[in-house]
Formats: C-alpha cells, structure tokens, sequence
C-alpha cells in the first residue's frame, strides 16, 4: 500500500483502459478520482469498489475535458476535497478512422481537444501541488501510434506523438522537483475504443471483421496477442513506485513486439 494517503486522478476511467490503472493504484492504497462518462449506477458501482480496494475515498467528476473551465472546475474541487492532485493519469482518449481528405474537420478537432489539449490543461493544473510537495507522478497513455502510423488514423497519430513530445518537455521542467513524468505506449488491448472503430475500419479498407482483428489489428503485433488491460495497469503503477524515481521523460512500450521492427 505504498500510496496510502496519496491521491489519483485518471482521465477516462469509467471503463476500458483507465478503470483499470484505477484499480491498480487503488489497490496500492492511493484515495482515486475517477473522470469519464456512462451510465451512472455502473459508475457508483466502480467507486465504491475502489473505495473497498483502497481504504481510502474515491470520487468520479464527470468533467468534460475538451473544455478548459472544466478541468479547472474538477481540480479545485479535488484540492477541496481530497487536497490535491499527487499521480496524474491522462487516460481519456478518443478515435476516428477516416482518409486524410475525408476526415471531418470537427472530429479532427475534438480527438485534438481530448487526446492531447486536455493533457497540456491537467498538467498545468497539477505541477505547482506536485511541485510544493516534492513529489509527483505524471503518467500518459499514449500508443503504439505514439512511435509509428497507421493509415486513415491522422488525428490520433498527431496527438500521441505529441502527447510524447509534452512527456519528455515536462519530465525535463520538473525533473529536479521530484516528479516524474512518463508515457506509457500499449499496442491493441480489447478495449471499447478498439472494439468500435473496427467498423470505420472494416468500411475504410473494404475488410470483414475477422479480416480487421487479424490481419489489421493483430497483425501489427509479433506475439498475435491483445495486450491486456491489466498489463498496462501493473507498468503504471510500478511507476508511482519508489524504484521508478528515475524513470523520466521514458515512453515505455508495451506492444507485443509492434514497434521493435
């Protein structure tokens, strides 16, 4: 329990990905702010959870992220009531498969908003407390699109390689104030964001279903394997550890073997 009387805040964690790094630091004793939408009795239900899990307090903020005044709404009622923001985790994220001189210029701008403004809005937000303390760990879920391409996914790509581009300018900032700050890089886990495009996929390259998840999707991983939620999880919380403190500006990847080509 090495983050009893710690606090969390992880972006789009009422499922997928995000619920997941939720339970792990929640598990490690961290109090937890959970952030994202759906339905509501499912979400009181994962709060409790995670109180139960970490023995402390968890919250859910429903906060809109592609709006600044949001955030800044959700951050002073997590130092209000939890006092303060100690691992931030930028989680919340968004896809749309598209050709370049097809893709809506409104989708295009809110995977921006989301995947990649609305890390620049939390982290600001959070590193004059983290700075104050002494102590800090930012962490962003990033991508295997963080590191290479992949047709039709234009906006996406542009936010994940700037989402690491924020990463290692932000680890260098804070590098002396005892914060870390780091990407994690997953490859294709089975998540609601995967299972949904794969229409958009199936439409855009003329594929079955079948087609998109083995010759698309798992293709580009080595090891023909999904990554799993709980993989992710276990190498974002082994970054809030001690043993991490000098893991920083890293963009770790956790991709069956994607990017090693």
């Amino acid at each position: 329990m090495h983050l009893k009387g710690k606090t969390a805040l992880v972006t789009g964690s009422t499922s997928g990905i995000g619920l997941g790094i939720a339970r792990a630091l929640a598990a490690a004793g961290a109090n937890l702010v959970i952030n994202g939408f759906g339905d509501a009795d499912a979400i009181e239900t994962e709060r409790k959870g995670l109180e139960e899990l970490s023995g402390g307090k968890a919250i859910h903020d429903a906060a809109d992220l592609m709006r600044p005044d949001a955030i800044a709404a959700m951050f002073a009622r997590i130092e209000g009531e939890l006092g303060g923001v100690d691992i931030l985790v930028n989680n919340a994220g968004m896809q749309f498969v598209s050709p370049v001189e097809d893709f809506p210029v409104e989708k295009w701008d809110a995977i921006i908003a989301l995947n990649l403004s609305a890390a620049f809005h939390t982290i600001r937000h959070t590193v004059p407390g983290m700075r104050r303390k002494g102590w800090g760990r930012i962490i962003g879920t990033a991508s295997a699109h963080s590191l290479v391409a992949s047709p039709f996914k234009s906006a996406y790509v542009t936010a994940k390689h700037g989402l690491v581009g924020l990463t290692k300018t932000v680890a260098l900032e804070v590098a002396d104030a005892g914060v870390t700050v780091n990407c994690i890089s997953p490859g294709y886990v089975w998540t609601p964001l995967v299972e949904n495009q794969i229409p958009d996929t199936m439409k855009a390259r003329g594929l079955t279903r079948d087609q998109v998840i083995n010759d698309v999707l798992l293709a580009s991983q080595p090891t023909r394997q999904f990554v799993t939620i709980e993989q992710v999880a276990a190498l974002a919380a082994f970054l809030t550890r001690d043993e991490a403190a000098n893991i920083t500006g890293a963009n770790l990847s956790v991709d069956g073997g994607w990017t090693a080509a």
